[in-house]
């Protein structure tokens, strides 16, 4: 199992409704067919410690059988798709994948 998980931090000036149009382009990656599931959420309540990063506004996780399908995904027109229709409303993206 490959993890795809990546970090958005959203621009400040957002209002709802562009932040909301980002959710809904978040999730419309889970209707690529190399992906297994998609889990989308926001920074918890969890305790503040200086190993916690609590700094991003939206986290996406990423589930695919393997490296291959996590390429598929990379190139697939719906994630290309999002991409092209969301990155303006972001100013950072990190990612970690780890199988």
């Amino acid at each position: 199992m490959l993890f795809h998980n990546v970090y958005f931090w959203l621009k400040p000036e957002l209002t709802p409704e562009q932040r909301a149009e980002f959710r809904r382009g978040v999730a419309t990656l889970a209707g690529i067919k190399s992906v297994d599931k998609v889990t989308i959420g926001v920074p918890a309540g969890t305790t503040r410690r200086p190993v916690i990063d609590h700094s991003y506004d939206v986290a996406l996780i990423v589930e695919c059988r393997d490296v291959a399908a996590e390429a598929a995904y990379q190139v697939d027109p719906i994630h290309l798709a999002f991409v092209a229709n969301c990155k303006h409303l972001w100013t950072r993206v990190q990612i970690y994948d780890s199988e």
